[in-house]
């Protein structure tokens, strides 16, 4: 009997001290927010008020698991979430009973299957397509659905690694991100596209400008296939990238050629690059310094600028023509952006990719310049669509960072990136397992490929790139569909001088 006696005294004796020590923190917490002068709720509700700012934290992550919706996220929704995982780790994505898309709002895309479906053994891959034919070494590549730009910086090493084995494995590209080229971008072999930022991270000199050699040294590797000279961004048009300065490692550093620990703040456009002729002169250097297909990346916002750029390339040539314009959405993402540009700028892809599309169209420079798209483009249906409008290709970076296991945590400008995706922290980095996600990379850029051509052979097609504005319809107002080739009918073609003189002889 003693010895639980003193068992239950020590007990006793730990409760006490732990409320003492409870009461003193309370006392000190009440003295603390009594004086502060900062937050109204605390100063009038001492103690108490602190939990207000614990439950708005938590409320994030309530709603996410447990009062959401299905499809009501933002900015994307459990069930594309869910997909994606499930593409991704090789599980089943089929669905039972029926869907949980409501089909009549605004907006909503349906395709429209044909009487007469394409057999499966009447199926066949995606052709190759090339960049830039006038080029020393052109880019043939069959892959519609690849890896959008992701800087090593802004996420980490093992997810670099993760992608560029998945992307191999694929047969599709993956583009650096303004952040410069890395080892582990090479690491898995992959089809690199080179993106040149405001910044021109990696290719830089000491001033900031382009260097010629440090482009040809980017350039001689052989997996470096295209590259991109990004003039904007989908979540922050009219603003650079933003690296703070806690991501800002020695290796980083050395690989931009920028200064350890400090915030990297890029131009939030090209110094050299006022007007279209610039603009073309620009391609026209980096394309000869490199001998590979090059093109840009932009936000469409204003569109007059797209006729001058046209105008200028009938002008010169169509030689002079960039191989490719890359558009990104205002729905596009980023890990860290001024909330008025992320919520306010620019024009979402679903406007803008048409337009651009038919501009070319109408200067007859849609078969010269190859047009790839990104903007929330993460499930086959998103992916048919921009085909539909006129995309080569469609590149999606949100949507491989799901496949590596992103929770949508939205921690990305924190450093403390749950997943291990978006920080350095070496002990949250080891959660991401590299052989493990690059297989997930791969079976998710696969499926989507694989359900897309689904929908092409529904809608009576062999390949995904056959399929045409007529094969999708958008809901209207009044609550019934139009096809995509009446809602964005063709323009007249715009008349040439060469057009001119042709007439005339």
């Amino acid at each position: 009997m003693e010895f639980p006696y003193q068992v239950l005294t020590i007990l006793v004796e730990i409760f006490l001290s732990l409320l003492a020590f409870g009461l003193v923190a309370i006392v000190v917490m009440y003295i603390i927010d009594v004086r502060q002068t900062e937050h109204a709720v605390r100063r009038n509700y001492p103690v108490i008020g602190r939990f207000r700012y614990l439950f708005e934290h938590l409320g994030e992550f309530f709603r996410q698991y447990f009062f959401a919706m299905d499809r009501e996220e933002l900015p994307f929704n459990r069930a594309e979430r869910s997909w994606v995982y499930q593409a991704a780790k090789g599980e089943d994505t089929t669905v039972a009973f029926g869907s949980t898309r409501d089909l009549k709002p605004p907006g909503t895309l349906l395709f429209v299957n044909c009487a007469y479906p394409t057999l499966e053994r009447d199926a066949v891959e995606s052709g190759p397509i090339t960049f830039g034919p006038y080029c020393r070494q052109p880019y043939e590549t069959a892959s519609f659905f690849n890896v959008s730009g992701m800087s090593y910086g802004a996420i980490s090493s093992p997810a670099i690694r993760a992608l560029s084995r998945g992307a191999k494995k694929a047969g599709c590209w993956m583009n650096t991100g303004e952040g410069a080229l890395s080892p582990y971008h090479l690491e898995g072999g992959a089809d690199i596209v080179f993106q040149i930022g405001t910044a021109k991270y990696g290719v830089r000199d000491q001033a900031g400008n382009l260097s010629d050699d440090r482009l040809r040294e980017v350039a001689a590797h052989e997996q470096v296939r295209m590259i991109e000279i990004k003039l904007s961004q989908g979540a922050k048009p009219g603003k650079g990238g933003i690296l703070p300065g806690g991501k800002v490692t020695e290796e980083i550093a050395k690989i931009r050629f920028i200064a350890v620990g400090q915030d990297s703040i890029s131009p939030n456009r090209h110094p050299d690059v006022n007007n279209a002729g610039e603009l073309l002169d620009f391609v026209h250097r980096v394309r000869e310094v490199t001998g590979k297909p090059t093109g840009f990346k932009c936000v469409i916002g204003a569109y007059g600028w797209l006729d001058d750029l046209c105008q200028e390339i009938l002008k010169r040539g169509i030689e002079s023509a960039p191989d490719f314009i890359t558009i990104d959405s205002a729905e596009g993402g980023t890990g860290a952006a001024p909330m008025s540009l992320i919520d306010y700028m620019g024009l979402p892809v679903r406007e803008s990719l048409p337009l651009v599309a038919d501009t070319l169209t109408r200067y007859n420079l849609k078969s010269r310049i190859r047009l790839i798209t990104s903007g929330k483009l993460i499930t086959p249906g998103q992916v048919a669509w921009a085909l539909c409008v006129g995309a080569d290709a469609v590149v999606s970076a949100r949507g491989f960072m799901f496949s590596l296991g992103c929770i949508q945590a939205m921690q990305c400008n924190r450093n403390t990136c749950p997943t291990g995706i978006a920080t350095h922290d070496p002990d949250l980095q080891r959660g991401l397992v590299v052989a493990d996600k690059a297989e997930r990379v791969y079976r998710y850029a696969k499926m989507v490929q694989k359900e897309v051509g689904i929908i092409a052979h529904s809608c009576g097609v062999t390949e995904p790139r056959r399929l045409q504005r007529m094969h999708c319809r958008v809901v209207q107002s009044n609550g019934l569909s139009m096809p995509l080739d009446e809602l964005f009918p063709p323009l007249p073609a715009v008349s040439t001088q060469r057009d001119t003189a042709l007439a005339g002889s």
